[in-house]
């Protein structure tokens, strides 16, 4: 395909499938945004974030301050990555923050106890793109 020619969107299977190779292919921190009530945007660099098959990305909670009020007063977020060869890569979707259960214990199992780890947020991601190209969006729930 050809820059800057439209593509076809990928079906949300395939969609999650290359978002995943390529957060195994990712290069540096990646930035997590959310905005709150009034609209006003946050943006944070997080290196304690992991791909959860199936569910989304989950962020550990070390420092959040302005970005847990956000996702607590349940705006949607993004999260946005570059992999080794400079391609950009962004997922929009919905937040849930999680202090037990299941998605806190999996962020307990990889992150560095250095840090405070005090809660797990899920994006759960339901739209992607590959730098301007759209790869999938679901519909919301």
């Amino acid at each position: 395909m050809k820059e800057n020619q439209p593509s076809e969107v990928l079906s949300t299977t395939d969609g999650l499938s290359l978002v995943a190779q390529a957060w195994e292919n990712r290069e540096g921190p990646a930035v997590f945004a959310t905005v709150d009530v009034a609209k006003t945007p946050n943006a944070i660099y997080v290196g304690e974030i992991s791909y959860f098959p199936g569910e989304g990305f989950i962020v550990a909670d070390n420092y959040f301050s302005k970005t847990r009020a956000n996702i607590k007063s349940g705006t949607r977020g993004a999260i946005l990555f570059i992999t080794k060869e400079r391609k950009s890569f962004q997922v929009k979707g919905s937040l849930t923050y999680h202090t037990d259960g299941p998605i806190f214990a999996n962020m307990q199992s990889w992150h560095d106890p250095k840090y405070p780890g005090v809660a797990a947020t899920l994006l759960r991601v339901e739209e992607a793109y590959s730098g301007a190209e759209k790869l999938f969006q679901q519909e919301r729930r």
